[in-house]
């Protein structure tokens, strides 16, 4: 048990601090082919490598954990950018919603779809969370008599038992506080923190990390010391079962037609995937439909200059710690070297740090010339090669971190494939763990 809470530990903490975004995406799922691809370039990698040994200072594995996540983000979003053929970079259609505050949108059908006509969606209520307010109490005393105390959750349809213990001298505030970091970390799809009202009085508050409601119960969590297995009474000492705010479901029109979810995210016609922010007024409507050619050219132009510009950024963070992160920047700028001019013409200009600005005027005129495929040819390749070193980086972050070359490998023998540089990368994410 306790090496499964050092697990999510390690976990929690990887993606809160290095992957907060993009994680679960579309995109990180791969067909069977692909992953067998991953597995042949991790092998023919591993069997040419040399051994070497890697500097182990915290500084060089955030930098080479954060170096993967950012070519990983950067992969999605230059994937995001063509449709799911992958045949044409740059064809992905773009949404525009008269109101992205209220409603954003985001093209998820094929090019060839007959299906994507313009809509009016209005948004009665926002899907919310389950929210538990426990009773305010003086910080510096304590209601419970010294003993060992457990409670149960029923979260995601599972019962979970947590057990702490009283002690003489604790205090309303040092449990209550015990037991947000407990719940929280056990990752149970239950979040806890303290809050403190005007008086001083400190409660527990307890949220789910879903919304919607439950077909059972109505409820996301239920909290309960009736069949628990130490003591009893701390659920209602604390007031750990009290309801603030019930969970409730989206409710929304689609040309007048009224549905319902459980999350601010919806699949329309599987043509559009929307994301509610806010609710309309009565008798407003948000309009959503496909952009032209022109538009969504340029916007996904647009979405691949910032991708780009924020892994070169990302990446910049490091030059002074990390000196190899100097060779990365400087062949990220050779990316477009070939073709600089030409993309200089279309609106794409580099700076002298490797940031690109983009003249999105510039861009639609070019879009609308007769022959803007064929100018677009080159913003084209230029993705192509960015696609390709985000993948290389991706798969060895190591070749950017400073390391000690132990052995070079015999080039007339037969070397095999070893786990050596994958499992590098692997251990970086459990140091101090295990």
């Amino acid at each position: 048990m306790a090496d499964i809470a050092a697990l999510n530990t390690v976990y929690n903490h990887y993606m809160t601090a290095y992957a907060p975004d993009g994680m679960g995406s579309k995109y990180d799922a791969h067909k069977k082919s692909e992953l067998k691809g991953v597995v042949n370039s991790i092998v023919k990698l591993n069997k040419d490598a040399p051994v070497f040994l890697i500097d182990n200072s915290p500084e060089t594995k955030e930098f080479a954990i954060n170096l993967k996540e950012s070519a990983r983000s950067l992969k999605n979003t230059i994937s995001s950018l063509s449709e799911d053929n992958g045949d044409e970079m740059l064809s992905k259609k773009t949404v525009s919603s008269s109101n992205p505050d209220i409603v954003s949108a985001s093209y998820i059908g094929n090019s060839g779809s007959s299906g994507a006509a313009d809509i009016e969606i209005s948004v009665e209520q926002l899907a919310t969370r389950q929210i538990n307010m426990g009773r305010g109490l003086p910080p510096d005393e304590m209601g419970l008599p010294p003993d060992t105390y457990s409670f149960d959750i029923r979260s995601r349809d599972i019962d979970y038992e947590f057990q702490f213990n009283i002690n003489e001298g604790d205090t309303n505030k040092t449990i209550q506080e015990k037991l947000a970091r407990l719940i929280t970390r056990s990752n149970i799809g239950v979040h806890a923190d303290t809050a403190e009202d005007a008086n001083g009085n400190i409660s527990l508050l307890l949220s789910s990390d879903d919304t919607g409601v439950k077909s059972d119960s109505g409820l996301q969590f239920i909290v309960s010391d009736d069949k628990t297995s130490k003591q009893r009474g701390a659920v209602k000492y604390f007031g750990l079962d009290a309801v603030e705010e019930f969970p409730s479901n989206a409710i929304y029109t689609v040309d007048g037609e009224e549905r319902s979810s459980p999350t601010n995210k919806v699949n329309i016609n599987k043509n559009y995937e929307l994301e509610f922010k806010g609710t309309t007024e009565d008798g407003e409507t948000v309009s959503i439909g496909v952009k032209t050619d022109v538009e969504s050219l340029t916007d996904n132009i647009s979405n691949l200059i910032s991708g780009y510009n924020a892994f070169l950024q990302n990446a910049s963070k490091y030059l002074e710690s990390q000196p190899q992160s100097r060779a990365l920047v400087r062949e990220m700028g050779g990316l477009s070297s070939g073709f600089n001019n030409e993309l200089e013409a279309l609106g794409v200009n580099f700076g002298q740090d490797g940031q690109i600005t983009l003249d999105k005027n510039l861009i639609q005129q070019t879009a609308e010339e007769d022959d803007s495929l064929t100018r677009f040819d080159n913003v084209k390749k230029f993705a192509n090669n960015i696609l390709d070193k985000a993948n290389s980086i991706s798969l060895d972050p190591l070749q950017y971190t400073n390391k000690k070359i132990v052995a070079y490998k015999n080039p007339n023998a037969h070397n095999f494939a070893s786990p050596y540089i994958t499992s590098n990368y692997s251990g970086m994410m459990f140091s101090s763990y295990c």
